[in-house]
């Protein structure tokens, strides 16, 4: 069972494995999760079964289960495409690992933005970033940055429509409520609930 939300302990399922993680407020990582060199923004959350290696993600971002970020690729142009020849160290005895394959795959980072909806089985490819307020489609394939306040979907994954106007969307970005304090949050909970993005910035632009 998972430990209540909390503003100091993240509540991470005895299941998930974290390692070399930056966890922010409110966090919470669910069944059978894996984290490694993650940065996880306040009040963000990782469903069951999610991989997220060498990333750094927002506020109030949603990570459906069975996401994975950073899925890393292959070297297709050597003899082999198998993992002997980079992790080397676990197959032959006096042998290393190859320092500078794997800071190449760390030197392409994904990098996701505040208030993101990533959903069902989606993957985001190594390098990418993904804006403020996106929408990433169930079951997509993100090879290239996704704009702010937009939806995408497919194989690969492609524009399907904004999510809303582009007045509206830039307004967001300067409101930059997931910045706010939490009380102030706490305040606003009725109008996160029932106005529209344009009927929120209206009331809470300056």
């Amino acid at each position: 069972m998972m430990a209540k939300l909390s503003e100091h302990h993240p509540a991470i399922h005895e299941t998930a494995r974290v390692t070399d993680c930056r966890l922010g407020r409110y966090v919470e990582i669910a069944e059978r999760s894996r984290l490694g060199e993650v940065a996880l923004g306040d009040y963000s959350y990782v469903m069951e079964d999610c991989a997220l290696w060498c990333a750094t993600v927002g506020k109030f971002v949603n990570i459906a289960s069975m996401v994975r970020l950073n899925a890393t690729n292959h070297p297709m142009d050597r003899a082999s495409l198998h993992h002997f020849t980079y992790r080397a160290g676990d197959y032959f005895e006096g042998a290393t690992d190859e320092a500078d394959f794997f800071a190449a795959r760390r030197a392409r980072r994904v990098t996701i933005g505040h208030d993101v909806w990533i959903g069902h089985g989606a993957t985001v490819l190594p390098g990418v970033t993904v804006g403020n307020g996106a929408v990433i489609g169930a079951g997509a394939v993100v090879s290239h940055d996704v704009a702010p306040y937009t939806i995408v979907g497919g194989v690969p994954a492609r524009l399907i429509r904004d999510r809303f106007a582009r007045a509206t969307a830039e307004g967001m970005e300067r409101l930059a409520w997931w910045d706010w304090p939490h009380d102030r949050l706490f305040a606003a909970l009725e109008d996160f609930r029932t106005l529209t993005g344009a009927a929120f910035l209206e009331r809470y632009a300056a």
